[in-house]
């Protein structure tokens, strides 16, 4: 599996800025490119590199490899949207591949620079063991808070898929962000109060509209997207081991146009927009692909009103956000909890009968639903 590894570099006074001039330069040459391209509708990377390859080589004095790039880059923006001009900004990330960068050790680089090559320390966290061999293909170097970083893409080896005994349902929420169907619920509570907070402190940033307002209003911004990173990492982690543990595998809410089968109440609206459901949902995937569990997408259509033990579906049976009551048999429970299993319980009808894991139907996973319903 391929996962991009963020390194902090360490140059001296003089290595960052000539690392800074060059980056400058890449950007103001990727403007260049731009102008022409969308001057003369022409996106494509070899028509542009037969019109402008000598002209950037002369003109902005840069590499035959990073003029190759560049031009890449710009070619790849208008491939992704061509409804505007595009402006990069002066400290925009710079693409390196292995001809201008090589990976000397895990702990220093060597780079290209205007002035030429640069030997330069770097560091990353140690909770992912890498290997040299493992590098592969492109780095993009960035500028964080004047801080530079080498993004490289890491080739990290996947376990075997397992064949899994039992699956574990994954119910995503808003008063809890995950619920599982084995009874694990990470509740919502710091997540909301902490959207509120930042929603209420943002609110008050762009009324004032100063310049100093919009500074302190980026800073804020940056500092709750950390948090929601941080959040859904932890989570996703913590249900990816108990399935590893268990041998059993993930069944998720195909969350595809979520935003559209939303009710038009503001409020929810706003909160749904605010967490990255999509987020957690892709770090559950990818840490599950790593340990060789499997995952599967269900339609999370009438989780939330069907009963778990019998597959009757009402939206009586749904009398709270946390009660859940069958008003045909009767049963019971924590309204996520009952999703999470009817989740788990579609996932496992919609396997193939070879790859489907033997019913095990203790007290967190009774019955089965009364529609089958195709998941990816």
């Amino acid at each position: 599996m391929l996962l991009t590894v963020k390194t902090k570099l360490h140059p001296t006074k003089d290595q960052h800025l000539k690392l800074l001039r060059t980056m400058e330069r890449f950007n103001e040459a990727c403007n260049y490119v731009s102008e022409f391209a969308w001057r003369n509708k022409v996106f494509d990377k070899v028509t542009i590199q037969k019109n402008l390859y000598y002209d950037i080589r002369s003109q902005f004095e840069l590499s035959a490899q990073m003029t190759v790039r560049l031009i890449g880059k710009v070619s790849e923006s208008y491939l992704a949207d061509r409804s505007c001009y595009h402006e990069f900004k002066s400290h925009g990330a710079i693409i390196y591949d292995q001809r201008i960068l090589t990976i000397k050790t895990l702990d220093a680089c060597s780079i290209l620079t205007l002035e030429g090559r640069e030997k330069i320390s770097m560091s990353f966290g140690r909770y992912q063991p890498i290997d040299l061999k493992q590098v592969r293909g492109q780095a993009d170097l960035v500028l964080i808070k004047n801080q530079f970083y080498l993004l490289i893409v890491v080739d990290v080896p996947e376990e075997p898929q397992i064949q899994p005994e039992e699956i574990i349902g994954v119910d995503l929420g808003i008063v809890n962000i995950a619920t599982t169907s084995t009874g694990e619920i990470f509740s919502g509570k710091k997540c909301t109060e902490s959207r509120e907070k930042y929603t209420r402190i943002k609110g008050i940033f762009q009324s004032v509209g100063t310049w100093n307002a919009k500074k302190h209003l980026k800073k804020i911004s940056k500092k709750e997207r950390r948090f929601k990173n941080d959040t859904n990492h932890c989570i996703s982690k913590q249900i990816v081991a108990e399935a590893k543990d268990t041998q059993s595998g993930i069944a998720l809410e195909d969350l595809t146009g979520i935003r559209d089968r939303v009710p038009g109440y503001k409020a929810l609206t706003s909160a749904i927009g605010k967490w990255a459901f999509y987020e957690i949902a892709m770090y559950i995937r990818y840490k599950a692909h790593m340990v060789g569990i499997p995952v599967y997408l269900v339609d999370p259509q009438y989780t939330s009103q069907q009963c778990s033990h019998c597959g009757y579906t009402s939206k009586e049976n749904r009398k709270t956000q946390s009660d859940f009551f069958c008003i045909d048999c009767g049963h019971a429970e924590n309204a996520d909890i009952n999703a999470a299993k009817n989740i788990a319980s579609r996932a496992d009808v919609n396997q193939p009968i070879a790859l489907r894991p033997e019913p095990k139907r203790s007290g967190r996973w009774k019955g089965k639903p009364t529609t089958l319903v195709v998941g990816s």
